[in-house]
This record gives C-alpha cells, sequence and structure tokens, in this order.
C-alpha cells in the first residue's frame, strides 16, 4: 500500500503523487473502498482516483535517482524492440505502454528512433504508427528520468544523446 507523498508511475498518465486516500462519496461507488487521490506531476489539474486494493500490473513506484543513472547506463545494452508485422508491433507497443516497464520503454524508443533515421536516409517519412509511440514512449521515459534526477525533460535528452554516443 502506497503513503500519502509518495509518488508512483501510472500508465498512461506517468509519475503521479499520492496527494490523500479517502472513501468517495459518489453514487454507484462503494462508499466502504478507500481510493489513492493521484496527482500526475505534469498535470497538476487533473485527479486521479484509483482503488488501494487494485492488483493494477500497471502502477508501481517511481525511480530514485539511483535507478535513473543505471537505467541510463543500461540504454546502450537494452535491445531494440521491434516486430517486423506492424499489427503484432503495435498490439506489443500498447503492452508496453500499459505495464510501464522502462526496459521494454527504452527497447521502443530505440527501434522507432532507428527506424525513423533509417526512413529518413531514404528520404521516407515515418510511420503514423512509429511516430506516435515514439513520441509516447519518449515522453514517459523522458519525463520519469527528469523526475528522479531532478532535471528538465531536455536535460535528460542530452544525458542520453551522451551516453549513447548519438550527438
Amino acid at each position: 500500500m502506497y503513503k500519502i507523498g509518495d509518488y508512483i508511475v501510472k500508465s498512461m498518465n506517468g509519475v503521479c503523487k499520492v496527494e490523500d486516500i479517502l472513501h468517495l462519496n459518489m453514487s454507484e461507488v462503494d462508499k466502504t473502498k478507500l481510493y489513492y487521490l493521484l496527482i500526475p506531476i505534469e498535470d497538476k489539474r487533473a485527479k486521479i482516483y484509483m482503488p488501494t486494493d487494485t492488483t493494477d500490473v500497471t502502477v508501481r513506484e517511481a525511480m530514485n535517482e539511483d535507478e535513473a543513472w543505471d537505467l541510463i547506463k543500461r540504454i546502450p545494452t537494452i535491445d531494440e524492440m521491434w516486430i517486423d508485422n506492424s499489427k503484432l508491433r503495435e498490439q506489443n507497443y500498447k503492452e508496453v505502454v500499459k505495464n510501464c516497464n522502462l526496459d521494454d520503454v527504452v527497447g521502443i524508443v530505440k527501434s522507432t528512433y532507428n527506424r525513423k533515421k533509417k526512413r529518413e536516409a531514404e528520404g521516407k517519412k515515418n510511420t503514423a504508427v512509429d511516430e506516435r509511440y515514439l513520441k509516447m514512449t519518449e515522453n514517459m521515459l523522458y519525463s520519469e528520468l527528469a523526475f528522479a534526477l531532478k532535471k528538465d525533460k531536455d536535460e535528460i535528452y542530452d544525458i542520453i544523446s551522451t551516453s549513447i554516443g548519438d550527438n
């Protein structure tokens, strides 16, 4: 169980602060059930209510500074996540985003980024699916690293580019 003040990562919402633990007073909601009130760090006006007894695998503790530096150091060794079949690829990417496993997120960023560069060199545009997942997974990755390292996302991009030698 998370405590008030904890930071967690919720799929599609990014890093969120546990602002409160409360009972909801809404119709059609079990009034005896406890909920976390989550506030995403990138949209402080948003409120997310999540049952405290959830077994949702799409929620985990936000990484700390040591874990962030460890991930950055490991980026060059993390395999790209590429599937030739575009339907299976998109399905796989959706699962990764839902589960918010950062090693898999890095794999998608690497594969979609490299494919984009290859297509540009051939005079082609990036596919819509690749572009959408590149932006989505980069945002997931950079946002959480920025939070853990107390830096902004532009600095994170520079740190990662330097660490993988892509200036």
